[in-house]
């Protein structure tokens, strides 16, 4: 078993951790997916372990169904107790420059690649590009020669 600081949720079965240095927006991220349907499976810190071919994630026991909320506190929600993770988002600022069309990436987890994107944490329109992101069959790419 691994820890790493990330909270996660779960779409529609679907693992998603979010990763960040403090203050880039883990659990306002996880919040409003939550809010939008997303179920909580850990909030800052999240349990990784293989099982068979799948990287499952988890809550470590002592914050189980916890998340804090900035400026109101730590609350008690519904929680999963696992899910299976099928994407990474690593959290930049708002200002940082990122590619308009980026090339697909992969970090390895408990040497389980899983998919990659870097989002700006507290951009409104991140929410939906993670479930957009879930919800594709495929990304094609852009010819970026024009």
């Amino acid at each position: 078993m691994n820890r790493v600081h990330a909270s996660c949720v779960t779409i529609n079965n679907k693992g998603v951790l979010i990763a960040g240095p403090p203050g880039s927006g883990k659990s306002d991220l996880a919040l409003r997916l939550i809010d939008e349907g997303a179920v909580l499976i850990a909030d800052d810190q999240t349990e990784l372990r293989t099982e068979g071919d799948t990287l499952i994630a988890s809550a470590p026991a002592t914050i189980a169904g916890l998340i804090e909320v900035r400026h109101v506190g730590l609350i008690k929600l519904p929680h999963a107790t696992t899910a299976p993770v099928v994407l990474y988002i690593e959290l930049t600022d708002l200002d940082q420059k990122l590619d308009r069309l980026p090339e697909e990436g992969h970090i390895l987890l408990l040497d389980h690649p899983v998919r990659r994107l870097r989002l700006p944490g507290f951009a409104a329109s991140t929410p939906a590009k993670i479930r957009v992101m879930l919800n594709a069959g495929q990304i094609i790419s852009q010819d970026r020669s024009s």
